[in-house]
């Protein structure tokens, strides 16, 4: 079966995530740290998908240890940790802008789940 078959939603179990990447899929792991609360997105194709549980609601961690227990379990090496806090500061003028996804990957840290 060739990935070209999956067609992978917006929201995507771990279960689903490790039958594509045993298939041959290579997403871009991102791993976005919202005030200490973590979550995961597969980019992909043109596409992203998030990681949820069987609900479809989204995965959220408290740390990033889980993450790589989990990541690494199923084949993956490594990921970037980006940041979704506040891009400015209204109290003192400062302006902002919120980063593209392209731009929060460029300007992420480099993460190993192995």
């Amino acid at each position: 079966m060739s990935i070209a078959a999956y067609q992978l939603g917006d929201h995507v179990t771990l279960k689903e995530i490790a039958n594509a990447i045993h298939h041959g899929l290579t997403p871009i792991v991102e791993v976005e740290s919202m005030d200490g609360i973590y979550t995961v997105r597969f980019h992909h194709a043109n596409d992203v998908s998030e990681l949820s549980d069987a609900h479809g609601k989204t995965r959220t961690f408290l740390g990033t240890g889980e993450i790589r227990d989990l990541l690494g379990g199923i084949g993956l090496t490594h990921g970037v940790l980006t940041w979704g806090d506040q891009c400015g500061d209204e109290m003192i003028g400062v302006p902002g802008h919120a980063l593209s996804p392209d731009e929060m990957l460029a300007s992420g840290t480099r993460i190993a789940f192995r």
